[in-house]
């Protein structure tokens, strides 16, 4: 069921810059170079590199690093929780809890 409307007018990239802006600045303020960095996280320092400076990484390089900065229960919150934004759609939520499959909306 696609939303309504969403004022979030946040793209995929620009979450990504946020992202990797935040690794940055979490990384500088621990006082860990890069290389300190990648020893924790078993990231190679080329990739925190790229990810600081391109935005780009793997969701397990992303994650290696999160965890080596401590950010391991902001991980598991992540998605945990259903997000509605109508009534409708958390009936939706409500009445599919526990579903093994999704159904395809062009086949109706």
């Amino acid at each position: 069921m696609p939303l309504l409307y969403d004022f979030n007018m946040d793209s995929a990239d620009d979450l990504a810059v946020r992202l990797a802006g935040n690794v940055k600045r979490r990384r500088l303020e621990k006082g860990l170079s890069r290389a300190a960095l990648s020893m924790m996280s078993g990231v190679p320092v080329p990739t925190i590199a790229k990810f600081e400076q391109h935005h780009c990484i793997s969701l397990v390089g992303f994650l290696a690093l999160a965890k080596a900065l401590g950010y391991t229960d902001e991980l598991k919150s992540l998605l945990a929780e259903p997000v509605y934004s109508t009534m409708e759609e958390l009936d939706t939520i409500n009445r599919n809890k526990g579903r093994k499959r999704g159904r395809n909306e062009f086949n109706q």
